[in-house]
């Protein structure tokens, strides 16, 4: 996500890792682990800091609030995953309220019909 919204191409990231794209396809994808002082030297060359992709993490040592930041890791999941991060880029760009709306209802009764589909 972060790379995406700076604009550098994964071409450009694995050049400056010393990397193929390839490799950096599969850190993105989860296909890979990323070992700490390779997400030391991408959060470098992404100039942010470690902690940016812990964000909306829950806090391990937090046993209290366990579970209460599943809206967090929702909206993590979702801005994960190309379309949810073009959607979450080109929504805020519909100025009229209305048409926001309707698609957020077409949006809402799609995945409704989803749930009530029977499995085949």
């Amino acid at each position: 996500m972060r790379r995406k919204i700076l604009g550098v191409s994964q071409e450009r990231l694995a050049d400056d890792l010393g990397l193929t794209f390839q490799q950096v396809q599969k850190y993105e994808r989860g296909a890979n682990r990323v070992s700490a002082s390779k997400l030391y030297e991408i959060a470098r060359s992404l100039q942010s800091s470690v902690a940016y992709f812990f964000e909306g993490l829950a806090d391990p040592t937090d046993l209290e609030g366990f579970g209460e930041g599943g809206s967090e890791q929702f909206v993590h999941d979702f801005l994960m995953t190309p379309e949810g991060l073009e959607l979450a880029a080109l929504f805020p760009k519909i100025s009229k309220g209305r048409v926001r709306r309707r698609i957020l209802d077409l949006v809402r009764s799609m995945a409704e019909d989803l749930e009530e589909a029977p499995e085949s």
